[in-house]
């Protein structure tokens, strides 16, 4: 139980961090954290396989999907 209000108190720390960055990498990194806490705090729940599915698709997809679209486009935070 302490355990899963650390993870989830981790969670909104990197969220409120992720929408504080100016730099858009390091946000989509921080949101693929925030992904990964959850697919573990729903295995906590016994659902692994939506646990699954979100590390895989939250974490690893999504997170790969924008990376490469902001690598492709130009960037004016400075």
């Amino acid at each position: 139980m302490i355990f899963q209000l650390i993870l989830i108190l981790i969670m909104i720390i990197l969220a409120i961090a992720a929408s504080l960055f100016k730099d858009l990498i390091n946000a989509v990194v921080v949101c693929a954290g925030v992904s990964l806490i959850t697919s573990i705090l729903f295995y906590f729940l016994q659902a692994p396989d939506v646990a699954m599915a979100e590390a895989a698709i939250g974490a690893g997809l999504i997170t790969a999907i924008l990376i490469i679209a902001i690598k492709k486009t130009e960037r004016y935070e400075k």
